[in-house]
């Protein structure tokens, strides 16, 4: 046998001694966990159902312990229930003196359990949930962690349905500040106490999209409650929702303009076209209403009047003074016609009384001398009458006002004034639409930057 070979055997044989030792390592290493384990958690010798005593074992302070979480995501925001979904792992960090072990010179540095019930626990509850579950695939999600000085860490994954009481006076220009509360059900502040964890308590994944609503930021609070049975510990986390408006300025503001806008056609149609006119006005009228009932159908009946009410209401004002347009356009036609055709009556008379009058003027100059006397007579009352008719006719025109020469820019045959109604309609209604947009947004816009 060469000398390579025989280095070769040398090498393997040490190669399976150092694998068996590792193995061996192993072994008495999870044994040595096992052991500890029996010895902190052994029967009769750690009871979960008492309280950890304070700090540095005082039995007269209470259990401190600290939270911190990390919201993983945020599904939905109801505005009609008025309430939002969060997934997060939620921690809690405590000490338990009983709990302390031997680390082995460092080789040991934490115990794993997946049972939350062999140590105490806080009794915490989310104040302000409506749903929640854990997640048990494939495994439940949750685990607890004991130090060698008695630390204990629990962390836990859940989602939950949470309450989140909304003002929706500025809708949809607002922003909304949903909460997430936590507090000690059974446990006063003798006892027991909740504190954020210094540095960071909680974090938010990065890229959180949520589809109409913007998370700002959060804030980091206490919210202790006085009752007849104490003062309980209490967290509570303020998230900042910034609504996002271009899915409501697409959706809803610019087909409600486009809406204000088809009706005013109307006033650029013919008086005759009734049939046009009245289909016009109409339409624009229901679709109108359904665009408003629409948009409340998707939120909660309140008490209070919302922007977007404000903003559906004019519109429809706008469609429905469109409508009424029309009908007092249609009105004055009728009326114009009528007028129209009573001064014609009238100018058929008049003319047919000039020329019976003269007639009896050329009759008068050829008659023979036994008539003329009776022409002569100042006071003959036929004579003064037509003196009378002749002068009516022939006075002058009154001067026009300039209100009236601007509008007669515009004349008709047959219906003058109702075409004026609709040559002053079509500047009033844009620059009164114009306005309105004006002041509800400088308000709206500037009432949401006093709120921040």
């Amino acid at each position: 046998m060469g000398t390579g070979h025989f280095f070769w055997v040398i090498f393997y044989f040490a190669s399976l001694c150092s694998a068996s030792l590792a193995n061996n390592a192993k072994v008495n290493f999870r044994e040595k966990e096992k052991k500890v384990l029996d010895q902190i958690l052994g029967a009769g010798k750690y009871d979960a159902r008492i309280r950890p005593s304070g700090i540095n074992g005082t039995e007269n302070l209470p259990t401190y312990v600290y939270v911190n979480m990390f919201l993983r995501s945020i599904s939905k925001i109801d505005d009609y229930k008025m309430e939002y979904s969060v997934q997060l792992t939620f921690r809690e960090q405590w000490t338990d003196e009983r709990l302390k072990f031997d680390d082995i010179q460092g080789r040991l540095k934490y115990l794993t359990l997946t049972e939350a019930n062999r140590v105490w626990m806080p009794d915490l509850f989310f104040s302000n949930e409506k749903e929640g579950h854990f997640h048990n695939i494939i495994m439940p999600n949750v685990y607890i962690r004991i130090f060698p000085n008695g630390s204990v860490l629990y962390s836990i994954r859940i989602s939950l349905t949470l309450a989140c009481p909304m003002n929706l006076k500025l809708y949809p220009l607002d922003r909304q500040i949903c909460s997430l509360r936590m507090a000690s059900y059974g446990w006063t502040t003798n006892d027991l106490v909740f504190l954020w964890k210094e540095g960071d308590p909680v974090q938010v994944v990065k890229n959180l999209h949520l589809p109409r609503f913007t998370l700002e930021k959060f804030l980091t609070d206490y919210c202790n409650s006085k009752t007849n049975t104490g003062e309980y510990s209490c967290l509570k986390v303020d998230l900042l929702f910034r609504r996002e408006f271009s899915y409501y300025l697409i959706q809803i503001y610019i087909p409600c303009c486009m809406l204000v806008i088809v009706s005013w056609v109307s006033f650029w149609l013919d008086q005759g076209a009734v049939p046009a006119r009245v289909s016009l006005g109409v339409t624009t009228l229901l679709t109108m209403a359904t665009q408003t009932s629409g948009i409340n159908a998707s939120l909660p009946p309140v008490s209070y009047t919302k922007a977007i009410d404000v903003w559906t209401g004019v519109c429809l004002t706008f469609v429905f003074g469109a409508l009424l347009e029309f009908a007092l356009v249609n009105y004055a036609s009728r009326s114009d016609m009528h007028k129209e055709n009573m001064k014609k009556k009238r100018r058929d008379l008049e003319q047919a009384s000039i020329d019976a009058a003269s007639d009896l003027l050329d009759t008068d100059s050829n008659a023979t001398f036994a008539m003329k006397p009776l022409v002569r007579h100042p006071g003959d009352p036929l004579a003064l009458e037509k003196l009378r008719q002749c002068e009516v006719h022939m006075q002058a025109p009154k001067r026009p006002n300039c209100c009236k020469t601007w509008l007669s820019k515009f004349p008709t045959r047959q219906c003058s004034r109702s075409k004026r109604i609709d040559v002053i309609s079509r500047i009033t209604f844009p620059l009164v639409f114009a306005l309105f947009n004006l002041v509800y947004w400088s308000t709206y816009l500037f009432r949401e930057e006093e709120d921040e």
